[in-house]
């Protein structure tokens, strides 16, 4: 990381490729899964292997960002089969966002780092929306 003009902060740099979502995502993950509102979802309930899960997660974010194939699963489904096992709340999804918003501003800035943060908050939002119609269908 380079230093500023003043010598003291650093500059950050945007969002550029695959391995800078790789390192947000590795950062992201090992903060969220210490947070016990939310790390049981993860650990106890999906079982996810992060080493595993990281390079799916990175296709996601990647065509997310850069628009490309490379994700090829139905995200909206995986998060209304997981509510099915455990239910998701508007608390784990502000907490996931805060998370999340709290590592890119750590490491990035710039247009596609905004891009992510305002990406998580339509995801989020629209994964909440689905999973209550889900709820209301099989009630």
């Amino acid at each position: 990381m380079e230093i500023s003009d003043n010598g003291y902060a650093p500059i950050k740099k945007d969002i550029e490729n695959r391995e800078d979502i790789f390192l947000l995502l590795t950062a992201f993950y090992h903060q969220l899964l210490q947070d016990p509102t939310i790390s049981y979802i993860f650990t106890d309930v999906a079982k996810i292997d992060l080493q595993h899960h990281l390079p799916i997660l990175t296709d996601f974010w990647e065509m997310v960002l850069f628009h490309t194939d490379t994700y090829r699963k139905n995200a909206m489904q995986v998060h209304t089969n997981l509510n099915r096992m455990t239910p998701l709340t508007g608390i784990h999804f502000e907490t996931w966002l805060a998370h999340f918003n709290k590592v890119i501003d750590n490491m990035y800035e710039g247009e596609k780092a905004f891009l992510a943060k305002q990406r998580a908050q339509s995801i989020a939002t629209s994964m909440q929306i689905n999973i209550a119609k889900s709820a209301n269908k099989t009630i």
